[in-house]
């Protein structure tokens, strides 16, 4: 959302992008789509999907047992969003960098390797 919105950080996720392998678990996916039906309506929404398949992403559509696991223990303990959990949990289990704009992720600080974009103003 931050490239496609053209938010602070923007720049970093288009370096990211570039040079990285990057992966996009399916919560992510499914937070983007919903957040852009509320804000900007089904066509704005349909048209971004379609934006984010093109990109040299690889999307993980599949959750595993592992997977299930790490992000229902990081849910107990941590006191995070379901979908939150489970994108922590995609990074955690491929050793992936983590990179957000969420301030909830702060509370798994030292557990797995993360990068913070500039937070959303309130």
């Amino acid at each position: 959302m931050t490239l496609i919105e053209d938010e602070e950080g923007a720049d970093r996720v288009e370096q990211v992008l570039r040079l990285e392998t990057t992966i996009l678990p399916w919560p992510v996916l499914l937070e983007a789509y919903y957040v852009s039906i509320r804000e900007a309506g089904q066509a704005e929404a349909d048209r971004r999907l379609a934006f984010m398949k093109r990109m040299k992403i690889r999307f993980l559509w599949d959750m595993d047992e592992a997977t299930f696991l790490t992000a229902a223990r990081l849910k107990a303990e941590f006191q995070i969003s379901l979908a939150d959990a489970m994108i922590a949990a995609f990074a955690v289990r491929r050793e992936a960098v983590l990179m957000h704009k969420d301030p909830e992720f702060d509370r798994l600080e030292g557990l797995l390797e993360m990068e913070a974009l500039p937070y959303k103003e309130k």
